[in-house]
């Protein structure tokens, strides 16, 4: 009967293993699929929708052949044809039917012409390797989550998700690549494979034990009868080795052996059978127990207003962009280069920088301006919106050094075709608290220039908190701020102190009294406030103002002399002045501005001031 169940045993085996390995052979499944994309025409760019790329399930590989350098990005379909709008292009769609169709799009608008100061600030940003965003240059465009560049073939795995494309090129101006296949991975995992094998290691070896058992007990039964011997003749027993050695108290150990052999002889097949079953076998031979999934930890919920677009970028792109904005402001602090600057900063953040150039370039110790923090950043608050321009807000804090001063900034891209430029910056106190802010997924909605539903309009602003620079508690918008926490206004008005007696103890000393004045005003600077809002109806805004040091001569035969201010002389270009002179400080202000009925006050969160110009009194 043992033989019976050790064959038995042997053709489960043999099944077993075989349907295991057969998953793995004959039954394996394709390990991709692919489509084929037919472009037809020269356009420079071929647009492909997500709708093509996500027609079969799986991980998606865009595979491009062609000539020299080939280029593919992709990001929201929407901010992809705004960017085509001034090309030719190629658009691969998918029909309702599944069928993938190429259609030619003439170009529907004109992009903004370069002006040659524009093209002058490009050609010494391509000079300090900096790329810079522009029309018809598909490379470095703040509007792509990612791009990729190769020489003759480009394989990139992909995960497009609806609302998004790729985009196809070579340069911008040859036509695009037409060999353009996109590929699927399947999952022909066989769970199975990996168990059914084990299952049939296991049921050899039990045939193995079987078939061994059997041919033991055999043996040690009674076999068929042989016909007897004659009798041998009567001899003397002979004392052998074994016995010799039992009279002595010694065992032999040859039958030990022999059973031991067996038995390693028996264990061999597992250790074989677990052995072939185990190697080479990837987690797609078992099947997969999932992890627990973690609770979540509860969180505030904000919900995106009805109606709210899109937030114009997601974190990830933001950080990227920031960074890419502090690389091109670094290369143009190192060569004191305003043109270099203009490409990734302008209004305010850009003004500072280019009085800056002038100063270092006329004197060895002066010192740079701060520069702008690479990723990561804390905050970034982007601006819901499809449309242009784009507004995005920042926060960068160092969590190893609580010694540096957190930044705060904005950035602004103007059109399709630009890069976002910097257009405010400046420090914070370590005890500013950022109101609550919307997640960057959601994104903020701009507050317009002439809102009412704020303590104060944004346009407003500025030239209220002019006034009370000038003023102080006698300002009649002093109320609306909270000056007890206000460093900044306290530092303007130290400062104004301190240069008038400076400018007084000098005439005092030279006896002419009465032959010049120093007066200071305050004003809102030409540039428009950027306001975000925040999750209270309130609003982050940014603005800028000017002071102004008018040192004048009050007397027809005085000479104003700059004497030992060789910084307002780098800037003015003299040392001396019949009228006298005009010094503007730029100050970059960032507030918390409550809603109108919140009963809160104005809170100054950030600031910067630096000397942005002085000129002679004409």
């Amino acid at each position: 009967m043992r033989f019976v169940w050790a064959v038995v045993s042997f053709l489960l085996a043999a099944v077993l293993i075989g349907a295991g390995v057969a998953q793995r052979t004959v039954f394996l499944g394709e390990t991709s699929a692919q489509q084929k994309v037919e472009v037809t025409g020269s356009a420079p760019y071929t647009l492909i929708d997500a709708a093509v790329l996500e027609q079969s399930p799986g991980a998606q590989t865009l595979i491009v052949k062609g000539t020299g350098q080939l280029f593919a990005s992709y990001g929201r379909t929407d901010d992809m044809t705004a960017w085509l709008a001034d090309v030719d292009y190629n658009h691969v769609t998918l029909s309702k039917s599944g069928k993938v169709s190429s259609t030619a799009v003439p170009a529907s608008e004109s992009a903004p012409e370069v002006t040659e100061a524009q093209q002058k600030q490009l050609d010494a940003a391509a000079a300090a390797k900096q790329i810079v965003p522009q029309a018809g240059k598909p490379a470095g465009s703040d509007l792509w989550l990612d791009e990729y560049t190769d020489t003759d073939s480009l394989i990139k795995e992909l995960r497009l998700t609806a609302g998004q494309s790729v985009l196809l090129a070579t340069d911008g101006t040859n036509p695009a690549p037409a060999d353009v296949t996109v590929s699927w991975s399947k999952d022909n995992a066989t769970p199975w494979a990996g168990p059914l094998i084990v299952l049939g290691g296991i049921a050899l070896l039990v045939g193995i034990v079987l078939y061994v058992l059997a041919i033991r007990h055999m043996r040690r039964g009674r076999g068929p009868r042989r016909r007897a011997l004659p009798p041998l003749p009567e001899t003397q027993p002979i004392a052998t080795a074994d016995a010799a050695a039992q009279d002595k108290g010694v065992v032999s150990t040859s039958s030990r052996r022999s059973r031991s052999g067996r038995r390693a002889f028996i264990a061999l097949p597992l250790v074989a059978v677990t052995a072939v079953a185990l190697s080479g076998c990837s987690s797609d031979w078992w099947p997969q127990i999932s992890a627990s999934t973690p609770t979540p930890t509860p969180s505030e919920t904000v919900v995106a207003p009805e109606g709210q677009q899109a937030p114009a970028v997601t974190e990830l792109q933001a950080q990227r962009i920031i960074d890419q904005v502090s690389q091109t402001l670094a290369a143009a602090d190192e060569a004191k280069s305003a043109d270099i600057a203009a490409t990734r900063a302008t209004g305010a953040a850009l003004a500072e920088r280019t009085a800056n150039y002038t100063l270092r370039a006329a004197l060895a110790d002066e010192p740079a301006t701060a520069p702008v923090p690479g990723k990561p950043y804390e905050i970034v608050l982007p601006q819901a919106t499809d449309a242009w321009p784009r507004t995005m807000m920042a926060v960068w804090r160092d969590a190893a050094d609580t010694t540096t001063p957190p930044r705060i900034m904005t950035l602004e891209q103007t059109d399709p075709w630009s890069g976002y430029k910097l257009t405010y910056i400046g420090q914070m106190e370590a005890s500013a608290e950022i109101p609550a802010l919307a997640p960057p997924a959601i994104g903020a909605n701009l507050v317009p220039p002439n809102s009412n539903l704020l303590t104060i309009a944004p346009e407003k602003l500025a030239a209220a908190y002019a006034d009370v620079l000038d003023k102080g508690k006698d300002s009649a918008y002093a109320d609306l701020f909270d000056l007890e926490n206000d460093a900044f206004a306290k530092k303007i008005a130290e400062g104004r102190t301190a240069r008038l007696n400076a400018f007084n103890e000098s005439a005092k000393e030279q006896d002419k009294e009465d032959t010049g004045s120093l007066t200071f005003s305050a004003q809102a600077s030409s540039f428009a406030p950027i306001a975000l809002q925040t999750v209270q109806s309130g609003a982050l805004i940014a603005v800028s103002v000017d002071e102004v040091d008018l040192v004048k001569a009050t007397d027809p035969d005085a000479v104003i002399k700059l004497g030992d201010n060789k910084r307002v002389e780098a800037l003015a270009g003299t040392a001396e002045s019949a009228k006298g002179f005009s010094i503007t400080f730029g100050d970059q202000l960032f507030f918390s501005v409550p809603g109108r009925d919140s009963g809160e006050k104005i809170r100054l969160i950030g600031f910067s001031s630096s000397t942005i110009s002085a000129e002679v009194i004409k």
